[in-house]
């Protein structure tokens, strides 16, 4: 994989939409002071300025590579930029219902991947969203029974699981299979190699009763492989230059940043905060996210999946914009993207501006910026 790409301008074939799981929680406030009581009463934000909603709605998954929204809730960190403005989080399984719920305005934010980012913003013509900010790089591991699988020449012929048609590892996994000069049907995932689409939630049992040989899986689908026997083949990092690429990043929807701009500002400030606080304090926020695991779920992760999981995953402001454009190419020459122009999925602009105030280094969109 070279080291740069020139910018892509790409569409995504329709994914299948998943169900939503649409999981309400309740409202993350932010100390119990008489100020703080004040401060949402009058609706204002954490700088004393007043912001234009009431609320504000957003989504993520329930897993350790969206923990900048996992921990920036549940620690109250993007409610304390938010003032007297509410946060309303959702949880979704699948990147196709979470765009969903933005297209139809049950949420306003959204941590998501590059792929259904992609898609919602190719499938409205432009018109449904922006990325605004990174959340997250990495954590992306093929892991494989280590009887049956010793090298990766060995995966010729074996049954491979990926989470979803067409999905971030699912395009990872077929340019992988192309560029080792192997053939496979990105449809029916027939070929040299059987790509199995099963949901990360049921891949465990189907390693475990043999019915896939490995899988190409986010964390921590992977290291809960791993403790059931499974041996780490290959870390996804280890192809991109820098050992970087995004994984989630955040998204808006443009009828939101059109009407409230303060309101997104400050979710970025919250997620910006939440990074640093990871960051600066890997093993409490570690901790923060299994709690958050817990209360969403009912189960945390022991820690012989948390601790090696944790470990992969990079906690990031930068959308790695250029990795996303290379992820999309990636898609076309597995036929599962038409060509178009991806123009304006990025906006940067409030990011930069957080970052910039902030002493920080801004980040680029690679070109596919907001003109």
């Amino acid at each position: 994989m070279p080291a740069t790409r020139f910018p892509l301008r790409r569409s995504l074939a329709a994914a299948a939409a998943l169900p939503l799981l649409a999981v309400a929680l309740t409202a993350c406030g932010y100390g119990s002071a008489a100020k703080d009581d004040d401060a949402k009463k009058a609706n204002v934000s954490a700088d004393g300025k007043k912001l234009s909603t009431d609320t504000v709605k957003i989504g993520y998954f329930p897993n350790l590579t969206h923990a900048t929204a996992l921990i920036g809730i549940r620690e109250g960190i993007i409610a304390k930029e938010l003032g007297g403005t509410t946060v309303k989080p959702s949880t979704f399984n699948a990147g196709p219902s979470e765009i969903e719920a933005l297209n139809a305005g049950s949420i306003d934010i959204g941590f998501i991947g590059p792929s259904p980012s992609i898609n919602g913003f190719t499938k409205s013509r432009g018109k449904s969203l922006r990325i605004i900010g990174g959340a997250a790089s990495g954590g992306v591991k093929l892991v494989v029974n280590p009887k049956k699988i010793k090298t990766l020449d060995d995966l010729r012929g074996k049954r491979i699981a990926t989470p979803q048609l067409g999905n971030t590892q699912d395009v990872a996994f077929l340019n992988w299979i192309s560029e080792k000069g192997w053939k496979v049907d990105a449809q029916s995932g027939k070929g040299d190699v059987s790509v199995v689409r099963t949901d990360n939630k049921v891949t465990p049992d189907a390693y475990k009763a043999g019915s896939v040989d490995g899988a190409w899986v986010p964390e921590p689908t992977a290291s809960k492989l791993v403790a059931q026997g499974a041996k780490v083949l290959l870390d996804e990092s280890t192809l991109w230059p820098d050992n970087k690429f995004v994984i989630t990043n955040i998204i808006v929807s443009q009828k939101f940043l059109t009407e409230h701009p303060d309101v997104v500002e400050a979710v970025l400030r919250g997620s910006v905060n939440t990074n640093e606080w990871i960051n600066a304090h890997p093993d409490k926020a570690k901790a923060s996210a299994n709690t958050a695991l817990k209360e969403l779920s009912g189960k945390e992760l022991p820690a012989e999946v948390l601790d090696p999981a944790w470990k992969s995953i990079r906690f990031t402001d930068d959308p790695l914009a250029a990795t996303l454009d290379t992820e999309a190419e990636h898609a076309v020459k597995a036929g599962l993207l038409e060509q178009t122009d991806l123009t304006g999925i990025y906006d940067l602009k409030p990011l930069n501006k957080i970052l910039k105030a902030a002493g920080k280094p801004e980040v680029s969109d690679a070109g596919l910026g907001v003109k």
